[in-house]
Formats: structure tokens, C-alpha cells, sequence
């Protein structure tokens, strides 16, 4: 069983930066794939990107591509999603989840595990 913690939410103004982490426990992660999900209220829950198991080989949705970075430290069995030049559109509850391969994937079945969330809001 793994447990996700997530962290770094907050309110921010347009243009702004947030660094999120997500720290997993009861065992390693570092030979999964790693995601990033988002849902915004009244929304379903949408990919925002993946990092594979040694963090090589990453893929972002298209309206973040270009402002978000994932990356992870298998040391420290940590995510981070670096979120530059947010926008109000990027509002959501930004969740990780650790995927059951080892390659990236965007599929939401392909994640055994999810955090809690950590609230994101982007005022104008």
C-alpha cells in the first residue's frame, strides 16, 4: 500500500509560481511512472502530466505544456509539479497518483494509488 501526501497549494495571483510536492510512503515508488491529475468544481478530474520511473521521460497536457515542469526524486520518493505563470483557468484540486507501470501514461485506470489534493486557486 503506498500513501501520497501533497503539498505547496495556495492562492496566487495570475502570473504567478507554485511548487507542488507529493511525498509517498509505505513503499518505494521510484519503479512507477508517476502522475499529476487536476478537477476543477464541476469538472472531471483531467491528465495534467506524467514523469516515468527514472524521471526521463515526461508528458504534459497542451494547456500546460510550456508552464508546468514534473520532475522527482526517487531519494526522496518525491514528485514536484512546478507550475510557472499560472492562470485562473488552472484553478483545481491538483492530486498525484502513482501509476501501475513504469512508462508514462495519461490513462486515468493505469494509477493504483491517489493523494488527498492540494487546493490550487488563481485569482485574476
Amino acid at each position: 500500500q503506498v500513501q501520497l501526501v501533497e503539498s505547496g497549494g495556495g492562492l496566487v495571483q495570475a502570473g504567478d509560481s507554485l511548487r507542488l510536492s507529493c511525498v509517498a510512503s509505505g513503499r518505494t515508488v521510484s519503479h512507477n511512472a508517476m502522475g499529476w491529475f487536476r478537477q476543477a468544481p464541476g469538472k472531471e478530474r483531467e491528465f495534467v502530466t506524467t514523469i516515468n520511473w527514472s524521471g526521463g521521460s515526461t508528458y504534459y497536457a497542451d494547456p500546460v505544456k510550456g508552464r508546468f515542469t514534473v520532475s522527482r526524486d526517487n531519494a526522496k520518493n518525491t514528485v514536484y509539479l512546478q507550475m510557472n505563470r499560472l492562470r485562473p483557468e488552472d484553478t483545481a484540486v491538483y492530486y498525484c497518483a502513482v501509476s501501475k507501470r513504469l512508462g508514462i501514461t495519461m490513462t486515468y485506470r493505469e494509477y493504483a494509488y491517489w493523494g488527498q489534493g492540494t487546493q490550487v486557486t488563481v485569482s485574476t
